[in-house]
């Protein structure tokens, strides 16, 4: 793996948490779920465990809005064991698995009762990404480390246990710590791997930091 030490991100000895900034409250989660996945970029995703701790800029989004869009879990109101959480209060995790084999973590947006959610695409790793190295078991570019969605799950650790976790919670939460994006470096594109959504899939509610090294690949 090509890697130096990791970028400043300031992290409390004593508690583990990252520092410097502060946590998203839920009122961020309840807002317009476009406008929602469009804030989150920049923002940092951070999980602590039993093996450390390893964090994310986040740096592509993909917004889903509920019953009448094709592309989301729950369109036409599917109301499942799975999708549950996604109908509760926002600012809870919703992770899922595709293909068996990876799983996707998404942030649960808008008032309880409106099954929306922001899937979190890639992340630029910031911290831990020695940790995150190992859980990818394979020489990979630091750049590579979480550029989709399957794969920042792995690098972050984030697997089914950890959905429905309170994202105001300690364990699992996105931070700002300032970095702020500025719309001169936001694109927005039709969401990716969509063909079954019908018209859905050319929506634009793909949004990502242009240009960025760790977005994902097609």
């Amino acid at each position: 793996m090509t890697s130096g030490p990791d970028p400043v991100v300031p992290v409390d000895p004593l508690t583990g948490f990252v520092t410097g900034g502060h946590r998203l409250p839920r009122e961020f989660y309840a807002g317009d779920t476009l406008a929602v996945a469009r804030a989150m970029l920049g923002k940092l995703l951070v999980h602590r465990s039993p093996e450390g701790i390893a964090a994310g800029r986040i740096v592509e989004t993909e917004a889903y809005i509920g019953p009448g869009d094709r592309g989301a879990h729950s369109y036409g109101g599917r109301r499942t064991g799975r999708t549950e959480v996604m109908f509760g209060p926002p600012g809870m995790a919703y992770v899922y698995l595709v293909y068996g084999i990876h799983y996707c973590f998404n942030a649960v947006t808008a008032e309880a009762g409106r099954p929306e959610a922001v899937l979190v695409r890639s992340i630029e790793p910031v911290l831990g990404q020695e940790l995150m190295a190992r859980r990818r078991s394979r020489a990979v570019p630091v750049r590579a480390l979480g550029n989709g969605p399957g794969k920042l799950c792995l690098a972050l650790g984030i697997d089914g246990s950890l959905s429905g976790a309170d994202l105001e919670g300690d364990e699992l939460y996105l931070t700002d710590d300032g970095q702020a994006v500025p719309d001169t470096r936001v694109r927005t594109t039709p969401r990716i791997n969509l063909g079954y959504a019908g018209p859905d899939r050319d929506l634009p509610w793909r949004f990502v930091i242009d240009g960025h090294p760790c977005l994902s690949a097609r």
